[in-house]
């Protein structure tokens, strides 16, 4: 079930709000939530959600092992096999085919259950916290599963942390500005996706898959359309999921912070995706040594952490590409003592999109040098004309939204905003009632 679809706006979501609010207990909430949870995710994985809950069933009896265990050493048995199997899980679905091809044996077909990486990385993250002393191993069973499976995050994220709702799953108090603050948020998110996300991606997916040889500018446009899809679609997923969870009385942490101006790649991955970097810097990065190693060390650790974050992605090699990618820019920042700038984070931010969304690694070079004029491409064609001419508007609101000139703006106008507010809904409601099926960019991921 997809946030901007009629059946999850007119339908599932109403009911659940009226049904939660009508129990007071808050036991009674939370077995709604989590029936609500299963229920959203088993419509469109009648099957997978049956491997998503025996995979929370064993992690969460695995924590409870190892809780109970006085040595270490058999502490660290029940996380490696915790872990393990996780690994295994994610490797088996998503990976298999992927590597079966790249052995040179039949390829093995396997359909990806949808946000697998983010349910598994948000089980990996309860039995680290647990091993660490950062959260107690949770002895109800059904409270397990209604962090790992809370339909807001469940399949796109943001990844949250067992120790951050923890108290909140057995003890939290909903109210009005909480309540209205998710409004907010989930009406902000939809418009992202809707009116943005949804329609450059049309341009995007033009230039990329139906032009053979695109034009200098037609090139820079497809590449621009895309940088703006994916960071409104995901952005406004995360937005959504938060104002969600504020309706319901959840605190998650943000998952974005204008990564558009950022001034270095370090500052950009401070920002983009906070959740997923974050996450790779407390059970990897750091387990590792992190920067308190030698330097060959902490190249190596660095490294490391960048291959998994591109293969995280998706298996292919434009993925992997992708994340050594980050890996270079981000040694040659701290072994130089540079920031890059604005405006060249961003370009190399836009040529790691290109990479990111090409669906080879040749195609995705081919791409890059007909942006810089060196595939013996025009200037421009009528291409360019034509999708310029259809989107300029919305790719410049685009452009503006992704800096905090709007925001500041609001939070002086109060007024104004709910107007907006109301406008964008019923415009974004308008668009859903009216269109297809178009699902989250992440929800491969």
């Amino acid at each position: 079930m997809v946030f901007s679809s009629n059946i999850f706006m007119f339908i599932f979501l109403p009911l659940l709000l009226i049904l939660y609010y009508s129990v007071k207990r808050l036991t009674f909430r939370n077995y709604i939530l989590l029936t609500a949870s299963i229920l959203f995710y088993a419509w469109g994985e009648p099957v997978f959600v049956f491997i998503m809950l025996m995979s929370i069933f064993i992690n969460w009896l695995l924590s409870i092992m190892m809780s109970n265990s006085s040595h270490k050493s058999h502490k660290r048995f029940w996380l490696i096999l915790a872990v393990t199997l996780d690994v295994i899980l994610l490797g088996v679905f998503k990976y298999a085919g992927f590597i079966t091809e790249n052995l040179g044996l039949t390829r093995i077909n396997i359909a990806l259950p949808i946000g697998i990486s983010f349910f598994t990385f948000q089980m990996m993250s309860y039995v680290f916290d647990v091993y660490y002393g950062n959260a107690q191993a949770q002895k109800n069973p059904l409270y397990v599963a209604l962090y790992i499976s809370f339909f807001p995050q469940l399949i796109a994220g943001p990844i949250v942390r067992y120790n951050q709702i923890a108290n909140e799953i057995t003890e939290r108090h909903e109210n009005f500005n909480d309540f209205s603050e998710g409004v907010r948020r989930f009406i902000y998110g939809l418009a992202k996706k809707i009116l943005i996300a949804n329609f450059v991606a049309q341009v995007a997916d033009n230039v990329f898959d139906s032009i053979l040889n695109p034009s200098v500018l037609t090139s820079w446009l497809g590449a621009l359309s895309y940088t703006l899809q994916i960071y409104y679609d995901f952005s406004g997923y995360s937005d959504m999921a938060i104002g969600l969870g504020l309706m319901f009385g959840f605190h998650f942490e943000e998952n974005f912070n204008y990564p558009y101006t950022a001034s270095s790649v370090t500052d950009f991955w401070h920002r983009w995706h906070i959740s997923l970097s974050t996450w790779f810097r407390d059970y990897v990065y750091i387990p590792l040594g992190g920067s308190r190693v030698t330097h060959s060390r902490w190249l190596m650790n660095l490294f490391t952490v960048w291959l998994l974050t591109g293969i995280w992605h998706g298996a292919n090699w434009t993925f992997i590409l992708w994340g050594l990618f980050y890996f270079v820019l981000l040694v040659v920042e701290r072994e130089m003592k540079i920031k890059l700038g604005h405006v060249l984070t961003l370009l190399m931010v836009i040529i790691s999109w290109v990479i990111f969304r090409s669906s080879t690694v040749a195609g995705g070079v081919s791409f890059i040098a007909s942006m810089f004029g060196l595939s013996s491409n025009s200037l421009y064609d009528g291409g360019f004309i034509m999708y310029l001419k259809g989107s300029w508007p919305v790719i410049a609101f685009g452009v503006t939204g992704a800096f905090p000139m709007m925001r500041k703006f609001f939070e002086r106008h109060k007024l104004i905003e709910a107007l907006w507010l109301c406008l964008v809904f019923v415009i974004s409601s308008l668009e859903i009632i009216g269109s297809s099926y178009n699902p989250f960019i992440y929800f491969n991921f």
